[in-house]
């Protein structure tokens, strides 16, 4: 909004061209979501404090201590954190960009789902909400229109290509597959986020990580020049999806504040969901899909925990992990939460050093 109201007056008064530089916006993104999360976090807080007298209900068949240590502690932070970028993006972003209303869209598409499923979970005082089969079904149908949008913004020698990592000159033409390869990624994406959201603070610190990581990725992408110096594929109006990138770094933060270790509010579906299938769109639309694996490895370590696990049991009756998602396997060996939760922040910040390496090794 800022942009398209004061560039157009930047020959009048040169101080306004700061609002031309991708980076000046990036960073006043992260400092609007980081206040904003400050500012409405206490009163989300307190009105779903209000509305959950007893708090999200605690899986059953989950680690016993989360019986007592979990208990009565809202859900649905993720509004807070939707909230925040939301606005942030709006503020600060070109409103012109097709690309900034898809993934915004796409966001909220899967913020709905998730706050749904979170909202069954309440009012149902169990921890299944929405059915499997139809929450899948939801995020496909997302996934799919984001698809065939991000189709018809992308340049067209681009639009069902797939680029792969280390190499600089190979495409694979998806053609009419494309749109299945989308939904993949994106509901994967999303997956693998909520089932990464199981402990206090252990979710949004990755995608808090991944989020500064695609920034960056964006940023490139999006510019002419560094994305030749790199041997990128240059997607013409990608960059400013930096802006939304740092609207989430900053609103990470802030809901961090109050989903430290002892957590004042969860996130819920309603952020995992979101933010998973967020972060796999923008993967999508710069064309690192594959990268987006990389650096959120942690998201896939934890997917393919409870992957493995399921096959194991189905196939042999015996499980490999003492409990899934792999983070619920240390607790179960005794690991403390807190020691938890900082070593798989250390993985994920590896997994993320791993990924942006791709973008030099071509």
């Amino acid at each position: 909004m800022l942009y398209n109201l004061l560039v157009p007056l930047a020959k009048e008064y040169s101080l306004l061209n700061l609002f031309t530089y991708l980076t000046f916006r990036s960073g006043g993104a992260v400092l609007t979501a980081l206040v904003l999360s400050f500012y409405f976090g206490p009163k989300i807080i307190r009105w779903l404090k209000s509305k959950q007298a007893e708090g999200q209900p605690i899986r059953l068949d989950g680690p016993e201590s989360h019986l007592v240590t979990k208990k009565g502690t809202p859900t649905m932070g993720g509004v807070m954190i939707l909230l925040a970028v939301s606005l942030s993006t709006l503020l600060w972003a070109d409103l012109s960009n097709p690309y900034v209303w898809i993934i915004l869209l796409a966001t909220l598409g899967f913020g709905a789902i998730g706050f749904v499923d979170d909202y069954l979970k309440l009012t149902k005082r169990n921890s299944k909400g929405l059915s499997s089969r139809r929450k899948f079904l939801y995020q496909i149908v997302i996934s799919l229109l984001t698809a065939i949008a991000v189709q018809q913004v992308a340049p067209p020698m681009l639009a069902q290509q797939i680029a792969v990592p280390f190499f600089k000159n190979i495409l694979l033409d998806a053609g009419a597959f494309y749109a299945v390869f989308v939904l993949v990624v994106m509901v994967g994406s999303s997956n693998a986020v909520n089932l990464t959201d199981g402990l206090d603070g252990l979710a949004i610190v990755p995608i808090m990580i991944v989020a500064g990581c695609f920034a960056l990725i964006t940023y490139l992408v999006g510019n002419a020049v560094f994305a030749n110096y790199l041997q990128l594929h240059f997607i013409p109006g990608s960059g400013e999806l930096a802006v939304f990138c740092a609207s989430l770094v900053g609103a990470s933060l802030g809901f961090l504040w109050f989903n430290a270790p002892p957590a004042q509010v969860f996130m819920g579906d309603t952020g995992s969901l979101a933010f998973g299938g967020s972060l796999g769109a923008i993967s999508v639309v710069t064309k690192h899909e594959f990268v987006l694996a990389i650096i959120g490895g942690l998201f896939v370590m934890e997917a393919l925990s409870v992957m493995i696990q399921v096959a194991s049991f189905k196939m042999t009756g015996k499980r490999v992990f003492k409990m899934a998602p792999i983070h619920h396997h240390f607790e179960k060996c005794g690991w403390s939460e807190p020691t938890i939760v900082i070593r798989f922040w250390i993985i994920a910040c590896i997994f993320a050093l791993l990924g942006l390496a791709t973008l030099k090794l071509r």
